[in-house]
């Protein structure tokens, strides 16, 4: 018998000082059987931080040729791809062809992941931005997270500030850049 995913529902209060952008969102997010929950809670972060009108999640891991989170216009052009996880060089360089901008979030080491993509072939690979949340920050989500969760994210100057039962979590998202 074939495992299903699990659904989680997040009411989230984002205000996103960096960008200014304030919005309450109510996400169902699935977590496909093959998946971590901090995989799962990576792509629900990087849905907050690239939040923008025309921002979706993929039809999920059966759908290999979509990114992870799209953020399409009102035609259905994609402008942005954003990857999550470890996205191979092959697959950002597909990325960096088919939309105006890249991005990469990653809950895994980030240093691992720049060494297994230098040198690579990436199209605009210095414009690819590569983020890592910090691991106490996702393992801290982890043991708060339940099936429906009201989150409050709070984000300035790059640091995260996630307000979760009561309990505020905070650590700083890092980015990375390829070298040119």
């Amino acid at each position: 018998m074939a495992l299903t995913a699990t659904i989680y529902n997040f009411d989230i209060s984002l205000a996103d000082m960096d960008r200014g952008v304030y919005e309450t969102l109510a996400l169902r997010v699935a977590q496909h059987p093959s998946e971590s929950i901090e995989y799962m809670l990576t792509r629900m972060l990087a849905y907050c931080l690239e939040y923008a009108e025309g921002i979706e999640f993929s039809k999920g891991i059966s759908d290999g040729d979509e990114p992870a989170l799209a953020v399409r216009d009102l035609t259905g052009q994609l402008l942005t791809w954003i990857e999550v996880g470890w996205p191979d060089a092959e697959r950002l360089h597909r990325a960096s062809k088919s939309a105006e901008r890249v991005a990469v979030y990653t809950h895994r080491n980030p240093v691992t992941l720049l060494q297994q993509l230098a040198g690579k072939r990436i199209h605009n690979a210095a414009e690819i931005p590569i983020y890592a949340f910090d691991r106490a920050l996702l393992e801290g989500l982890t043991a708060q997270i339940v099936r429906r969760t009201a989150l409050e994210i709070s984000v300035t100057e790059q640091q995260l500030y996630i307000n979760i039962n009561g309990i505020t979590l905070e650590g700083t998202v890092v980015e990375h850049r390829l070298p040119k």
